[in-house]
């Protein structure tokens, strides 16, 4: 097995010799994915690369997100066919890459950046560094890597993917060396004020009736430290909004006094649940979310279950002894 800085300069390598690269995302891209494939993309093309970005369906950039443009985003179906080289950013596991998984794995080279330490790696380099604070950092160090120069829009996607996976550079993994990157990104002209705006206090009317409903069905178990609710498909319906524009409301659910576990379920079908998973430290969400066949970090996991909320809530419960 090769060290992070042998994989590191495998990959500067086969970047830097291929003509052609996409970028992509997982399903139901955030704010790092985004930010990463879009900053990867933006100083690709500056450095003379064909580049384009993508994502799996549903192909719909969320809301809090669109102010990073979309002129380098592809389709799925309109991905070209010929790229040297597919470079998936900050997928945690195959089944992330929904339906570009094939389109990854039938280039002449695939290489997997990501910071998640429940990813075992499944491209032909594996750039793999859970002590990352976001994919969106591991970009900046292969970009210096390969003495790419960034512009205020590439620097701007970055930002974003390192302050929303930092949470606002609350997180633990919020180290000096982010900052000095953030600093190094600041001075291309990234506007702080207008992309804290942008994806933090911006959202529909709807948000609010959403967030109520799920409020009002929030339980804490002090016994076992946990907090949970459930957000029901008829409460988008009502409000007339997708899932995505939904993925905060964890973190009303998580600032409860005395919880050192928090989960959203959100309901996608019978018997079908997606979660996201939040800790303050005590508890390593990742190895729950991995039960169900998901992933993450420490602090900061997901999974999808083929069970009702009930069930995986008395799953979680089970572990939480």
């Amino acid at each position: 097995m090769m060290s992070l800085d042998d994989e590191i300069d495998a990959a500067v390598a086969l970047i830097d010799g291929a003509n052609s690269i996409a970028f992509l995302g997982h399903v139901g891209p955030d704010g790092d994915a985004l930010g990463t494939i879009m900053g990867f993309t933006h100083a690709a093309r500056k450095a003379g690369k064909v580049a384009v970005a993508s994502f799996p369906r549903p192909f719909v950039v969320p809301q809090p997100l669109a102010f990073l443009g979309d002129d380098l985003l592809v389709a799925p179906d309109d991905l070209p066919t010929d790229v040297d080289l597919v470079v998936s950013c900050d997928v945690a596991a195959p089944d992330r890459l929904s339906d570009l998984l094939p389109y990854a794995r039938k280039a002449p080279k695939f290489i997997v950046i990501d910071h998640h330490g429940s990813n075992e790696g499944f491209g032909d380099i594996n750039v793999i560094d859970p002590t990352a604070a976001s994919t969106a950092q591991m970009a900046f160090r292969l970009i210096r890597e390969l003495g790419w120069s960034l512009d205020v829009a590439a620097a701007t996607a970055l930002y974003t993917g390192i302050l929303t996976d930092t949470g606002r550079f609350q997180y633990s993994m919020t180290t000096p060396q982010v900052h000095r990157i953030v600093a190094e990104l600041l001075d291309y002209g990234v506007e702080p004020d207008k992309v804290g705006q942008q994806v933090y206090e911006q959202s529909p009317f709807g948000y609010l009736k959403v967030a109520g409903a799920v409020m009002s069905r929030a339980v804490f178990d002090e016994q076992h430290k946990f907090v949970w609710s459930i957000l029901l498909a008829s409460d988008l319906a009502e409000a007339g909004m997708e899932r995505h524009d939904a993925d905060g409301l964890i973190d009303l659910i998580r600032v409860t006094i005395g919880a050192d576990v928090a989960c959203l379920l959100k309901e996608i079908g019978e018997n079908e649940t997606k979660g996201s998973l939040r800790s303050r430290g005590a508890t390593d969400v990742a190895a729950i979310a991995q039960v169900f066949g998901g992933g993450g970090h420490h602090n900061a996991a997901g999974f999808f279950a083929r069970k009702s909320p009930d069930d995986v809530i008395a799953a979680i419960t089970e572990l939480l002894v």
